[in-house]
């Protein structure tokens, strides 16, 4: 996958040999920015240009800018393996937020 990141919004872009052009689209926001450019320099700055008109946009419109990542999500497991983990933390004197992010951590280097 190829993906380019203008102030921490990612884009993933491919190229299409009959148009001879590069077409790419930000990940992981509700709303939708697209950009495209002949080369990577102008895709770079189709991207730039494109986030750039995103967030005057939302400004105009007194709208809060989507995030790309917000540093929270929901995560569902069952009830046992809750209890487990919550009975680590405690061990390890953390919160369960705590230990998961750093439990997390040590999974994805």
């Amino acid at each position: 996958m190829n993906i380019l990141t203008y102030k921490g919004y990612q884009g993933v872009f491919e190229y299409d040999q009959e148009a001879d052009i590069f077409h790419g689209n930000v990940i992981n926001l509700t709303d939708v920015i697209t950009f495209q450019g002949r080369s990577i320099d102008e895709l770079k700055q189709a991207l730039a240009d494109s986030v750039e008109d995103y967030l005057d946009f939302c400004a105009d419109q007194n709208k809060t800018p989507d995030k790309p990542y917000s540093g929270r999500f929901n995560l569902r497991v069952d009830q046992e393996l809750h209890r487990r983990m919550a009975a680590e933390a405690a061990m390890e004197g953390k919160s369960l937020n705590q230990w998961i992010i750093e439990s997390l951590e040590e999974l994805v280097k």
